[in-house]
């Protein structure tokens, strides 16, 4: 089960915390009163995040936090402090490589959600971890269940990828890699709030940077699960553009990985010749000819042209 532990010398901070709780059925909480009450739970549970006040007698949060990450290298660690001050984040990035920095009075629902972040990240990494295809396909199809409109899309994404690394004569290993980063290349929008996702009108500046950042985020997940560098590469970079105007890195034609620009490829083709919240699917003709005024500044001209063999071959097999 879910399971956080929250350490605070306050008794009335943990009460409230409890209080805030109370109706959460899906997850559990510990609570301690020191770092080393804290430190002797860890040995003893199995701890997904860790929420530590900073300034406590005996050990201060940092200190917790660092051997904590001894104890259990892959929890999740968050800091909360009343004391909003620069370098207690830094230092707490820096030597327990905390998650996230939370000051005090906090907002239930803020906190709340910094929490369940960390939980879903936790379980993603533990997931990625099991280098088991059917699992990675499972998360795909989790990522799908927050947007119906893309039902599908990342097993359909892996099969066109897949034909267009032959078609570029890239060796197994790396088509197979490539067929597992097509199918996670969205796993970032796990923690993209579904009203954004599913939205049919235009975004607001901050749920464009909240979009944004799913490569980032899906690329640090599989970072940590220490997946290949082929999948980390089509989940950070597959919405790079050829001309250097994508994100969230800027690179440019042959800067960017060429099994990104074979998924980035893929899962346009695929948006376009689906329906999506906001419009109907496009006809083969018209998909194409879209893809065509892009080439150059989104996609690479020479695999988009080995791309043309492969549509057709979609359009003739319905």
């Amino acid at each position: 089960m879910k399971s956080v532990l929250f350490v605070d010398d306050e008794q009335s901070i943990r009460n409230a915390i409890e209080r805030m709780y109370l109706e959460r059925d899906d997850i559990r909480c510990l609570f301690a009163a020191s770092g080393l009450e804290g430190l002797d739970i860890l040995k003893r549970e199995d701890v997904w995040v860790i929420v530590s006040d900073y300034m406590m007698p005996g050990m201060r949060g940092i200190e917790f936090l660092s051997k904590a990450k001894g104890i259990r290298p892959d929890t999740l660690r968050i800091m909360m402090t009343a004391f909003a001050d620069l370098s207690i984040a830094i230092d707490a990035i820096n030597k327990s490589e905390a998650y996230r920095f939370v000051t005090k009075p906090w907002i239930n629902k803020e906190l709340m959600d910094i929490v369940d972040e960390a939980l879903m990240r936790y379980q993603l990494i533990k997931s990625l971890e099991s280098n088991d295809e059917t699992v990675y396909l499972s998360l795909a199809q989790t990522v799908e269940l927050k947007d119906p409109y893309t039902k599908g899309h990342c097993d359909r994404v892996a099969k066109y990828a897949v034909k267009l690394a032959k078609a570029a004569g890239l060796n197994d290993a790396m088509i197979a890699d490539i067929k597992h980063g097509s199918w996670l290349h969205d796993c970032g929008k796990i923690g993209v709030p579904e009203t954004v996702l599913n939205s049919t009108g235009n975004l607001s500046v901050d749920d464009f940077e909240t979009i944004m950042q799913h490569p980032r985020w899906g690329a640090e997940v599989a970072r940590q699960a220490r997946m290949s560098e082929t999948v980390i590469n089509i989940i950070l970079y597959h919405h790079e553009r050829f001309d250097g105007n994508g994100y969230p890195s800027g690179l440019a034609a042959g800067n960017i990985p060429i099994e990104a620009r074979i998924v980035a490829i893929a899962d346009v083709f695929d948006a376009l010749y689906s329906d999506r919240p906001y419009r109907q699917a496009y006809d083969f003709d018209r998909t194409i000819e879209i893809l065509t005024e892009m080439t150059e500044a989104h996609f690479d001209p020479q695999l988009m042209e080995l791309f043309r063999y492969i549509a057709e071959e979609v359009r003739a097999n319905g």
